[in-house]
């Protein structure tokens, strides 16, 4: 499987390089027979890939081949980050499939953004891209993420349910070729407020969003209670749930799929995948990590590019 399309090669960047993302990142190109160049701590790297080509700037390759990035200013994992986004954006790569960081070690060292999505964000000058998952049995969008849950109901508007289902429904329809997406709203409260009973957000919120979509020609469901969304997505009655917060959306999805569900960032100039899960550290350096997500990640940045000139 080639990771080349028109000469431009795929980019990965295995993320934290003490965690497993060097490791799973090396085990799943070399599998699948990748034209692409890992971006990162090369030490890292070439410790589960063995010795690769060098190259000092992003260029066709045959195989796998190595830029590293150290030496900046900056931890080496963000140095990769800033280099591959570059690249996509100029042309010179076909996308990018990035493994995970570690949050709090970045923090840690004056990395200021809660993880890749925002960063990607300001490098693409996009104000907010959407995180959204794919590759198993069922797609998700997040209206908010790494918010404190006593946060998210007053993070919970219509202009960011409106974006929200926006991003997700242009994405199905230009990347996945889903002519008409169906798309399932999560309602906040349980039983989706239960009529105002438990909650009046649906009421006040989600419910015009929902309406105001319908208006623009989307197929927009709700508000629905998540376990109902969930159901209708893994039955096929629905392309896309969007979930108001993080773990109403990832708990239902990792339990269903994980390991083959893939972080598709949506709203970018570029393409850009990712694992579905962290660091690990409990098992990192242990060569025991599955690299299943990698390889998903991996295989859903080829789909989405695939005939992209």
């Amino acid at each position: 499987m080639s990771g080349a399309d028109g000469g431009r090669p795929l980019l990965i960047t295995p993320g934290d390089p003490a965690g497993v993302g060097p490791e799973v990142a090396a085990k799943a190109a070399n599998s699948m027979g990748l034209d692409a160049i890992f971006v990162g701590d090369g030490a890292a790297i070439e410790r589960w890939a063995g010795p690769l080509p060098r190259v000092d700037a992003v260029r066709p390759v045959r195989g796998l081949a190595l830029l590293d990035p150290g030496g900046a200013s900056e931890p080496v994992e963000v140095a990769a980050i800033r280099c591959a986004v570059a690249a996509c954006l100029s042309g010179r790569a076909r996308a990018l499939v990035t493994g995970p960081i570690h949050k709090k070690r970045l923090a840690d060292r004056g990395f200021h953004h809660p993880g890749h999505t925002d960063f990607l964000g300001e490098l693409c000058g996009v104000d907010a891209p959407v995180m959204a998952f794919a590759g198993g049995s069922v797609r998700v969008a997040l209206v908010t993420v790494h918010l404190p849950l006593a946060a998210v109901p007053a993070a919970i508007t219509v202009e960011r349910v409106l974006h929200t289902a926006r991003t997700a429904a242009e994405a199905l329809r230009r990347q996945l070729n889903i002519a008409e997406p169906r798309l399932l709203v999560c309602g906040l409260n349980p039983h989706a407020g239960d009529g105002g009973l438990l909650g009046r957000e649906e009421i006040e919120v989600i419910q015009p969003a929902c309406a105001i979509l319908r208006g623009e020609g989307v197929d927009a469901v709700g508000p629905v209670s998540a376990e109902a969304a969930f159901l209708m997505a893994r039955g096929g009655e629905g392309d896309m749930v969007i979930a108001m917060y993080h773990d109403q959306g990832l708990a239902p999805l990792k339990a269903l799929d994980f390991g083959r569900s893939v972080n598709w960032t949506l709203g970018l100039p570029i393409v850009r995948t990712s694992v579905d899960h962290g660091t690990a550290d409990d098992i990192a350096g242990r060569g025991v990590a599955d690299p299943g997500s990698m390889s998903a990640a991996l295989t859903l940045a080829l789909q989405l590019t695939e005939g992209v000139v």
